[in-house]
């Protein structure tokens, strides 16, 4: 009897751990490489981030959110005049923070979603902010966002992808909300729908 219940535990939690790969999956992973093209690897959550995951279901299951709100390096990147645009400039609103490359197929299935999601919240209290990690510039960048649409949000780049390994990406795409303190609510890395009700109500939390 006792060998059956560990049997049991153990297709448990094997179950488990391949639902997390499988949610992972989507996610292109950048951290370490230098060039401009996607890895055919992933990796999958840490036990930490499996911990502290929320707890909600469904568009935003996989939101991890922070304890408490934390501190932020603050990265340096530019407009697209060319002009160094810092983190910390944003300060006073909530903010989205995308980090995206066109070679990232679930980027591509991302954007629209943010994109609409900047429709309906946008002001002067919030704002999508789409930052591309991507060698091929800025023109490359935005063709992508003219091809899938993405016509009211603001476009930002870092052709060295550097600022991702300084926000400690494990891949692409990630988004970070970040409330008008300039402090990091939480994260989730993969593809989401932005646009859902319940990324709203996590975003309009966020702004409160």
């Amino acid at each position: 009897m006792a060998a059956n219940g560990v049997g049991t535990a153990q297709k448990a939690l094997w179950i488990v751990a391949l639902s997390a790969l499988i949610g992972f999956a989507a996610v292109y992973v950048i951290k370490g490489r230098s060039d401009n093209a996607p890895s055919a690897g992933v990796t999958a959550p840490t036990a930490e981030t499996a911990a502290s995951s929320d707890a909600s279901s469904g568009a935003m299951a996989a939101f991890v959110k922070k304890a408490t709100p934390a501190p932020l390096p603050d990265i340096t990147f530019q407009d697209t005049s060319g002009k160094d645009v810092t983190l910390s400039s944003f300060k006073g609103k909530t903010v989205l923070l995308n980090l995206w490359a066109t070679w990232c197929q679930p980027c591509r299935e991302e954007m629209p979603a943010l994109n609409r999601l900047q429709q309906a919240l946008g002001s002067d209290k919030f704002e999508v902010v789409v930052l591309s990690l991507d060698r091929q510039g800025l023109d490359a960048s935005r063709k992508f966002l003219d091809e899938v649409k993405a016509h009211d949000v603001k476009l930002y780049t870092d052709v060295t992808t550097k600022q991702g390994l300084a926000l400690k990406l494990v891949g692409m795409p990630t988004t970070i909300l970040i409330n008008k303190d300039g402090l990091e609510v939480g994260r989730l890395a993969g593809p989401a729908k932005w646009d859902s009700q319940e990324a709203k109500k996590l975003i309009e939390a966020a702004m409160n």
